[in-house]
């Protein structure tokens, strides 16, 4: 098939253009990371969003880093979200008076629940007590189950509650652990309880602190940990919801006018429970996180790679975002290469089709971390090549196609055209990221470069697969030839197209309305009879 209009003129001779992977990197921001340099680094190395960890560093910290990367996408111009993540019903080591203490294989430890009992607990010969935040530990713990400290480095077998200090056994306020596996434990770090079950509420009065910080300062998406219902899911985005509508418009740049507006929530899926009511867990929240760290601590962890494989096919099938996490270039944190397993990683979720892949100590907290997403940027490019020569038709969601929309009949018929005319890649004009996200569900193999005004919407939308986000004013006619123009510009100014090549152009009257989108578009770059130009 002749893919080339016969007066398009054949393009000269040039290297490829280069284009950005369509998958996305999520990176951790830590103290490795937080200088206005590396920020810029790791957003031109390929990051899209940003990952503020509640579970760490002080709201102050969180504040100037936001601010640090505000500043920066602005300078380079390129739109990137951030993530905040909150904390949840997760059970830590608390502050420890000497660390670390290490725990022998074979002996007792003690868990205190009420820190100021520590050295109350404290015996000679034995190992030092180990306090922890949760008020319940003891008394929901049960004599026989595991106790499981930093992932599961480190693990441990309740044998006994003793009584709190009133005396009474109703109250116990300390758990008797036989050490099975021992190794140091510092403060902070993380205990599961597999067998236990826990009544912690899904949020703390930590969480609530971050959730409103996170509509206070502009956050773009926040991640709620240890999910278990779909209510708990409901219940957040509830409270989100009239959170978000007593802030004023941020006012921070006039192109980011919604300060007050409702923040998408990432269900991060790592306990048992979630997986009993997964389909209304993905209806109910915004996009998915497959957190392999929790998970494969609290399940059997020769499961983690088939619930990872369902959950990617789930977010498919409901047209949500898919974030695959955890230990994904672990090896980096320290060394300058990674393994073979940790590359095969990466690509595995790009084939499976992950909307993006997530960076947690790599970036936070490694020595290398431009070269950590550049190292993942190779992979998923390497991936991504491989999945475009075996995809043979588009791949929307099945509930999406269902629904009869028409921005996702109009997505769904891009990706045939695209197909057919070898097209380079796909414009859109999209208000509120609504059209943007249609494209992305159909597993387009092409990138699709998403305009709007609204540089909230555009930071948002840095999460959604195959998506590039670009600030742009609708043009001052409101006509969509000028608008073409002014694609055809930015692209070219790019690099990312040249003379002659075909792209697809999705957009609808009036320019800049939400749920406008209506018409499709084929434009050859530098004709000025094709696209939209036909209508000046």
């Amino acid at each position: 098939m002749n893919r080339r209009s016969a007066d398009t003129p054949a393009p000269a001779a040039a290297p490829a253009a280069p284009r950005p992977t369509l998958t996305k990197i999520v990176a951790t921001v830590g103290p490795a990371s937080d200088s206005p340099e590396l920020i810029g680094k790791l957003i031109q190395a390929g990051v899209s969003v940003f990952r503020l960890n509640f579970s760490h560093g002080s709201l102050e910290d969180h504040a100037r880093r936001l601010q640090i990367i505000r500043d920066v996408s602005r300078s380079l111009a390129q739109p990137v979200g951030v993530l905040g993540d909150l904390q949840g019903p997760k059970i830590r080591v608390g502050k420890l008076d000497a660390e670390p203490v290490v725990l022998q294989p074979g002996r007792d430890v003690v868990f205190v629940c009420a820190p100021a009992d520590q050295a109350r607990w404290a015996r000679p010969g034995e190992t030092d007590p180990l306090p922890s935040d949760y008020a319940l530990l003891a008394r929901e713990v049960e004599p026989g189950q595991r106790v499981l400290i930093n992932d599961g480095a480190v693990r441990c077998l309740a044998v006994a509650r003793e009584d709190g200090p009133d005396g009474q056994r109703d109250t116990p306020n300390v758990l008797r652990a036989r050490v099975l596996v021992g190794g140091p434990v510092t403060s902070r770090k993380g205990i599961n309880l597999p067998d236990s079950k826990v009544s912690a509420p899904a949020l703390s009065d930590r969480d609530w602190e971050c959730v409103e910080w996170s509509v206070a300062h502009g956050l773009d998406l926040l991640a709620m940990s240890f999910v278990r219902r779909a209510a708990e899911v409901r219940d957040l985005k509830r409270t989100l919801a009239s959170v978000c509508a007593a802030h004023e418009p941020h006012a921070q740049d006039e192109s980011d006018s919604s300060r007050g507006s409702f923040i998408p929530v990432i269900a991060k899926i790592e306990k048992p429970e979630a997986l009993a009511e997964l389909d209304a867990i993905i209806e109910a929240a915004d996009g998915v996180m497959v957190a392999r760290g929790d998970l494969g601590v609290e399940m059997d962890l020769a499961q983690v790679p088939v619930i990872q494989k369902r959950l990617i096919a789930k977010c498919d099938e409901w047209g949500k975002p898919c974030i695959v996490a955890t230990q994904m270039l672990e090896t980096m944190v320290q060394n300058t290469t990674p393994t073979r397993a940790e590359v095969s990683d990466i690509a595995q979720a790009v084939i499976d089709g992950a909307d993006a892949v997530m960076l947690s100590a790599e970036t936070a907290t490694g020595r290398h971390p431009p070269l950590v997403v550049e190292t993942m940027r190779r992979a998923i490019t390497a991936a991504e090549a491989f999945a475009a020569e075996h995809q043979t038709a588009p791949t929307p969601s099945s509930r999406l196609m269902a629904s009869r929309y028409r921005t996702a009949a109009l997505a769904h018929g891009a990706w045939h055209v695209a197909h057919d005319i070898g097209a380079r890649l796909v414009a859109c004009w999209s208000q509120e990221g609504g059209t943007a996200r249609y494209l992305s569900q159909t597993g387009l193999r092409v990138p699709i470069v998403a305009y709007s005004n609204d540089l909230r919407q555009l930071r948002r939308m840095s999460l959604l697969r195959g998506v590039t986000a670009r600030l742009m004013p609708v043009p001052a006619s409101g006509k969509l030839a000028d608008w073409n123009l002014a694609v055809e510009k930015d692209l070219l100014a790019l690099g990312w197209v040249r003379a002659g090549d075909p792209i697809v152009l999705l957009a609808g009257k009036p320019l800049g309305k939400k749920g406008a989108t209506n018409t499709l578009a084929v434009h050859y770059i530098g004709n000025p009879a094709l696209g939209f130009l036909g209508d000046r």
